[in-house]
């Protein structure tokens, strides 16, 4: 993309929608060269999308499953068809190498919205009957109503249609406001679906910063859930936003992952999997593996092997097929990912491959190892979300599950094992919304995805994620159309001797 090109301030009623704010540009990180402009959105921006959803979604929420979808099998042709525009609009905005855009984002992206389609046709509850004697009750499911969606900048085509697809699919309308750092292909999705014949006002699309369109969104009285994903910490202010008006919430927040290495693993995969794990996405993904622990019989051929295998991998041009590792996302944030291994660096840590910033151009940081850390340092505790991976050791397996579960956040796991026992075990005490055997990162469609303490609640993927966006409904009927009912009795006294 040309860096005059202009990109509109969001989707507003099945048409872009430009705003008057302040200019923003969109700057690819591995070049540092302009992607694009586009005039932030503000809160009347916000509210005219809320305005629009708020039109919108009765008439969505009376289609029926069928109809529904059929409008998102139309969207995920049309992502077919226009899967090398979100391609390069990911690359572009985000720095992350395109094999992972080619073959793990924009096809993801597609499953999901295909998955979607088929649950959309599947509701499901208790079956209508006579729980007691004289009523037949039933279950409805019913749309929640407009959703207020904040996604982050890490996967932004990816996590748009983690909370669009589903509100999608029960009924909802939406409105999103992606990280005005990436926004290209949101608002390309937003297009797609509106070519596909998602009816206006269904997705609507506001392009503005946290602190202001998205605070207004969280705590916006025409908005009935509030969704987010990205950090803890701002996590609790759209909770405290939403609160506001109570609206429900699902969160999707950081994570700290522990690697857990027993003495009886296959080394090899052990390794190959602590590198692709913590590297995934430059490890800007609050999955990542970031924290290896290691059985002391095993440590050091892992380090060495970890070490040798992360200077294989090929940093470089993201539009390069060859290329293993982009950029991260802004100079910024690679050099709070590089403060923190400083800091470790200084306080006894051992950095045995990467941990300098390289020259040149871009927001490129080496993928970098760093042993022998404490269990209380900065950089075993918090979220580094770069290409970064601590290794310690533990001695027995109480120790190991300690270790893993020794952390505020909850969201992914990995324990590495031939052992049964020990591998369930792990899966049963390691308290994360995801636990990995013998691998690390894969996700499926049919499977959900979220998180315990810290890393949030609720589910993206899945048919649990459906249930985020639908209400449970009774309805209890009478059978007999007896005026005298014999409950009655619980509120004032019944039969002649009354009269």
């Amino acid at each position: 993309m040309a860096s005059s090109t202009s990109i509109p301030s969001g989707w507003i009623d099945g048409e872009p929608h430009h705003a008057t704010g302040a200019d923003h540009i969109v700057v690819n990180p591995a070049t540092d060269e302009p992607v694009a402009t586009v005039k932030l959105a503000g809160r009347a921006d916000v509210d005219a999308a809320v305005a629009g959803a708020r039109a919108a979604q009765p008439a969505w929420g009376r289609a029926t499953p069928a109809e529904r979808a059929s409008v998102l099998l139309a969207l995920a042709r049309a992502m077919a068809a226009e899967s090398e525009t979100l391609i390069s609009e990911e690359v572009a905005h985000t720095g992350k190498a395109v094999r992972l855009a080619t073959e793990f984002d924009v096809p993801g992206s597609i499953d999901n919205v295909e998955f979607f389609a088929g649950v959309a046709r599947n509701l499901e509850g208790k079956a209508t009957a006579e729980y007691s004697a004289d009523h037949t009750s039933s279950i409805r499911r019913e749309p929640v109503g407009v959703v207020g969606t904040i996604t982050p900048w890490n996967y932004p085509l990816q996590m748009a249609v983690w909370k669009v697809i589903p509100a999608l699919a029960a009924g909802c309308a939406v409105v999103l406001k992606p990280a005005e750092i990436t926004p290209l292909t949101t608002l390309t999705l937003a297009r797609l679906a509106s070519e596909a014949g998602l009816p206006d006002g269904v997705l609507n699309i506001v392009v503005g910063t946290g602190p202001e369109a998205g605070a207004h969104l969280a705590g916006h009285p025409g908005v009935d859930m509030v969704t987010f994903t990205g950090s803890s910490a701002v996590g609790r202010q759209v909770m405290a936003q939403a609160a506001t008006t109570g609206a429900r919430i699902q969160l999707e927040l950081g994570g700290k992952a522990p690697f857990v290495v027993f003495d009886d693993a296959d080394l090899d995969a052990a390794i190959h999997g602590a590198v692709a794990g913590s590297l995934i996405n430059g490890g800007q993904d609050c999955t990542a593996a970031t924290r290896a622990i290691v059985a002391q019989a095993l440590y050091d051929d892992f380090v060495t092997g970890v070490a040798e295998l992360m200077s294989k991998v090929v940093i470089g041009d993201p539009t390069d097929p060859a290329t293993d590792l982009g950029s991260l996302i802004s100079h910024a944030h690679r050099d709070k990912v590089a403060g923190m291994v400083d800091r470790a660096r200084a306080s006894g840590a051992r950095i045995v491959t990467g941990g300098t910033i390289p020259d040149g151009p871009g927001a490129f940081y080496p993928p970098t190892l760093v042993a022998d850390v404490a269990e209380d340092s900065e950089i075993y505790r918090d979220e580094v979300f770069g290409p970064v991976l601590t290794v310690s050791r533990f001695t027995d397996d109480d120790d190991a599950i300690r270790r893993a579960n020794d952390t505020p956040y909850g969201l992914a796991a990995s324990a590495w094992t031939r052992d049964v026992y020990r591998a369930q075990r792990a899966s049963r005490e390691i308290h994360a919304g995801c636990v990995w055997i013998n691998d690390h990162i894969p996700i499926i469609s049919e499977m959900p995805h979220g998180g315990f303490k810290a890393s949030g609640f609720g589910k993206d993927m899945s048919t649990y994620s459906l249930e985020e966006y639908l209400l449970i409904k009774h309805v209890m009927s009478d059978l007999h159309g007896v005026v005298e009912k014999e409950w009655h009795r619980t509120v004032f006294g019944l039969g002649s001797d009354q009269g």
